[in-house]
């Protein structure tokens, strides 16, 4: 199993199907969190609805190659989040990057060292020429995070996400290989 050691802390791995419970209920304990920037929370119901997801990512690996897209962020043994690669275009080697932490893992650093580490992995191992992500305007916390690591800010989609009584817009960044450093 992919397992990549990040510090004493915090590491990133491959999901199983044994993570369905654990990662059911990271979900339904961080929903009213997720929810404000999460659409597709609302629609898990039941471990079973974690089992089918998993199963897809685990599907996923065969479809990109080998490489896995989506990784479980464990925080000193447990499953904190999520993070990898919503999308990848082969032809024009660009990933589309995707993340959220559970409730009670924010505020450690967590997301950071995850994502340095997929943007490596995305550059190095994918071959990846661009990636990007797309992120609710109104979330200044998450948006934080790709500034940081000097994503650009290249666009806004207006109102292209229903959250829950309204539309967002999205904040579209990117960096590509030359610029990471």
């Amino acid at each position: 199993m992919f397992e990549y050691k990040i510090d004493n802390d915090v590491s990133l791995r491959m999901f199983t199907e044994d993570d369905a419970e654990e990662y059911y209920h990271l979900i339904v304990d961080s929903k009213q969190h997720l929810k404000q920037w999460i659409t597709w929370v609302e629609a898990v119901e039941s471990q079973n609805d974690t089992n089918e997801s998993l199963k897809q990512r685990i599907e996923g690996l065969v479809e990109n190659g080998g490489y896995p897209k989506w990784f479980a962020i464990i925080y000193k043994g447990r499953i904190a989040g999520t993070i990898g690669f919503n999308e990848v275009d082969k032809f024009n080697n660009v990933g589309e990057l995707g993340y959220w932490l559970g409730r009670g893992f924010q505020g450690k650093g967590v997301i950071s060292r995850a994502y340095k580490t997929v943007i490596d992995y995305g550059f190095k191992e994918l071959s990846l020429n661009r990636i990007e992500v797309y992120i609710a305007a109104g979330n200044e916390r998450s948006r934080a995070i790709p500034e940081k690591f000097g994503f650009i800010e290249e666009g806004r989609i207006r109102k292209t996400e229903w959250l829950n009584d309204h539309y967002e817009d999205q904040i579209i960044y990117g960096i590509l290989a030359e610029e990471w450093k």
